[in-house]
C-alpha cells in the first residue's frame, strides 16, 4: 500500500512555534479557560493527567506530564486517567492516530478533551487570499491549513475507540487594524504556512494587497477594523469501561413512543410487494 503524503511539514511547524511571541498566545489561555471549566463540571478527581501540545509554557498545568504532538507520542499504555490534546490536533498528518494513541494512554474510564482548530477558521482570510491569487496569478496555492467539519470530526472519536463520544464548538471573533495584522499575529502564535504543499517563493506583493482590499471591503465594521472567525472544536471521550452507560437492545423499550408524546399511533398499511 503506498503511503498518502503527508500534509504538514513537521520542521517547519517547529520552526514556526520556535519564533512565538508573549502575548500572542491569547487562543491557548481561552482554550485553557475552557478546559479548566469543563474539568469543574466533572464530578471527578484526576490524579494522572497528561497534556499533549506544542506550547509547553502555556500548558504546564499542576501534576501533568507535558508531551510533544509529535506523530507518535511519549505516553505509556493505561499511564493516565485525563489526556488533553491541547490547539494542536489540526496540524496531525494523522489524526485518528494521535486520537487512538490518547485513547491507550487512557486507563479504564479515563477522560479525553481534544481541542482544535474547526472548519470556521480564518473563513474569511481564506476567501480573501484564493480570489486574490486567483485575480492577479490565474492559480491557486495552499496557504492556509485545511481544517475539519465538526460532524467529521466527532467521527473521528468513534473510530478511535472511544466510548460516549461528544463534538462541540465555540467562536471567537478576533479584530485587527487590517489583513495584514491579522497575518503578523498568526505567526506570532506559531501559526503560519507550515503545509508541505505550500510554496516554497514569496508571494507576490499585489496578491497580498488585493487580498487585504478585499478583507477591508467585505470584513470591515463601522470603526475599519477587520474581523477574523476562530472556530475551536472541543472532542470529548471516554476509555471504554463496563460501568459506562450503554444504548439499549433495539425493540427494548418498554414504554410506546406515541403515549411518551401524548398522541395516537397510526399504523400504516400494508404495501403489496413487500417482503
Amino acid at each position: 500500500m503506498q503511503t498518502p503524503p503527508l500534509m504538514t511539514d513537521r520542521p517547519a511547524l517547529l520552526r514556526n512555534r520556535a519564533r512565538t511571541e508573549e502575548g500572542a498566545l491569547f487562543l491557548h489561555d481561552e482554550v485553557r479557560a475552557e478546559v479548566e471549566e469543563r474539568l469543574a463540571e466533572v464530578n471527578r478527581r484526576f490524579t494522572s493527567p497528561a497534556v499533549v501540545t506544542g506550547f509547553p509554557q502555556v500548558w504546564a498545568l499542576p501534576g501533568a506530564v507535558v508531551v510533544p504532538d509529535e506523530d507518535v507520542l511519549p505516553l505509556g499504555v493505561q499511564g493516565h486517567d485525563l489526556v488533553i490534546h491541547a490547539l494542536a490536533l489540526h496540524w496531525a498528518n494523522d489524526p485518528v492516530g494521535q486520537l487512538v494513541q490518547c485513547r491507550r494512554a487512557l486507563r479504564s474510564d479515563g477522560l479525553f478533551l481534544g481541542f482544535l482548530f474547526g472548519g470556521q477558521t480564518l473563513a474569511e482570510l481564506r476567501a480573501c487570499l484564493a480570489q486574490a491569487e486567483a485575480e492577479v496569478t490565474g492559480g491557486l496555492s495552499p496557504r492556509v491549513l485545511p481544517m475539519g467539519e465538526i460532524r467529521d470530526l466527532g467521527a473521528l472519536l468513534q473510530r478511535a475507540g472511544f466510548a460516549l463520544p461528544v463534538a462541540d464548538s465555540f467562536t471567537k471573533t478576533v479584530t485587527y487594524a487590517d489583513a495584514f495584522a491579522l497575518m503578523r499575529d498568526l505567526r506570532a502564535m506559531g501559526e503560519g504556512n507550515a503545509l508541505m504543499a505550500r510554496l516554497r517563493r514569496p508571494t507576490q506583493r499585489a496578491v497580498m494587497a488585493r487580498a487585504a482590499a478585499l478583507y477591508q471591503a467585505h470584513h470591515a465594521g463601522a470603526d475599519g477594523r477587520i474581523s477574523a472567525t476562530f472556530e475551536i472544536i472541543c472532542l470529548t471521550g471516554w476509555a471504554p469501561d463496563d460501568s459506562q452507560q450503554k444504548p439499549l437492545r433495539p425493540g427494548s423499550a418498554a414504554q410506546r413512543l406515541a403515549d411518551a408524546l401524548g398522541t395516537d399511533e397510526l399504523r400504516l398499511p400494508d404495501r403489496a410487494g413487500d417482503g
